[in-house]
């Protein structure tokens, strides 16, 4: 048996079992890596465009406000007692209505 596996091995039969073992790594490596970062940002992206007045947020600088205007790409933010803050939409990391709710 062994004799049969170093023949096999020295007339080239290992290759396409490395090929095979690549193939799955890099299968594995997107099903762990490529694609869940891909599902984050389509979850971002849909969240910042979703942003609506009266909304509670906090920013990725962790500055929290209320949203009083939505324009095309900004976001006018009421920080404290009328003090406004005109950001990008993307700076935008999450609602925090939900978060006080629960």
């Amino acid at each position: 048996m062994l004799n049969f596996i170093l023949l096999q091995a020295a007339a080239g039969g290992a290759g396409y079992s490395n090929l095979i073992m690549i193939g799955v790594m890099v299968v594995i490596f997107y099903f762990f890596f490529i694609r869940p970062q891909q599902k984050k940002q389509k979850d971002q992206k849909t969240f910042s465009e979703g942003v609506a007045k009266g909304d509670q947020v906090v920013t990725i600088g962790g500055i929290h406000g209320k949203v009083l205007s939505v324009e095309d790409s900004t976001v006018t933010l009421e920080i404290d007692k009328g003090a406004k803050m005109k950001i990008e939409k993307s700076s935008i990391s999450m609602e925090n209505s939900k978060k006080l709710a629960s």
